[in-house]
């Protein structure tokens, strides 16, 4: 149950945290900022939501800095995210967000398809995802994994093909698909490693290529690549799997 009067924590006011405070302010809530160095044990606040908005690196350390108090409250937006992410660190059933919306400085908001969010408090979420004018959905638990893996899919395969191919994700997939098709079944085979479930394969590629046709303009790599072909190969590398297009492009890089 949503309360009014109680104070939305967030975590990292970066590009998207700020985009979700200014949305929340414009319901009329107040927020309690967690900047970097700051210590979340010292903020004597009893928080509807925390909105962890640390980027994927920092969430580990974020998360285990909670306050114990917080735990049963978190919010999440990340990108790369699996329910161990949380469920390492004793979270049980955060609200979820899989942001499909861009917030990048002096740009306006470039959305690609509705940011859909999950969790106990996920029509406070969306309420503020539609204040700021930009499409929501809110899903049942039950629809959250698949949710997470069409994102992931979507957003691992362009960044990491679009090392090699750069240009639009329209581009990478109109001229050269085969190169998209191999990095994608790769993905999704760390991403059902990371499940400890079989994925329907031919099912997300299709909805992956939905969302390539939603923004076509949309450039298929950026700055966060490496690192998200690092992530990849890191986690490949502890379930044991061969993951060949990735480890290909990584090596045709010099890693």
């Amino acid at each position: 149950m949503s309360r009014a009067d109680a104070p939305i924590v967030i975590v990292g006011l970066g590009e998207m945290g700020a985009a979700f405070a200014h949305g929340l302010l414009r319901l009329g809530r107040k927020i309690v900022p967690v900047n970097r160095g700051d210590d979340p044990r010292a903020i004597d606040v009893d928080p509807e939501l925390v909105l962890v908005a640390v980027g994927e690196d920092d969430l580990a350390g974020a998360l285990e800095g909670l306050p114990a108090a917080w735990r049963g409250h978190v919010g999440l937006l990340q990108n790369e995210l699996s329910p161990a992410d949380w469920e390492t660190h004793g979270i049980v059933d955060p609200t979820v967000a899989i942001v499909w919306f861009e917030k990048k400085r002096s740009k306006p908001l470039n959305v690609v398809l509705p940011t859909v969010v999950a969790g106990p408090r996920a029509q406070l979420l969306a309420d503020a995802v539609t204040a700021l004018a930009l499409p929501a959905e809110v899903v049942g638990r039950e629809r959250l994994a698949y949710e997470l893996v069409k994102k992931n899919l979507y957003i691992l395969t362009a960044n990491v093909a679009g090392l090699v191919t750069g240009g639009t994700v329209s581009e990478l997939w109109r001229a050269h698909r085969a190169l998209a098709h191999d990095v994608a079944r790769d993905v999704l085979a760390i991403e059902a490693w990371r499940l400890g479930a079989p994925l329907p394969e031919a099912e997300l590629v299709a909805a992956m290529v939905e969302a390539f046709e939603a923004d076509p303009t949309h450039q298929a790599t950026g700055r966060s690549a490496p690192a998200r072909l690092a992530r990849a190969l890191a986690r490949a590398d502890t379930a044991g799997l061969a993951v060949p297009a990735l480890r290909a492009i990584a090596a045709s890089r010099g890693g």
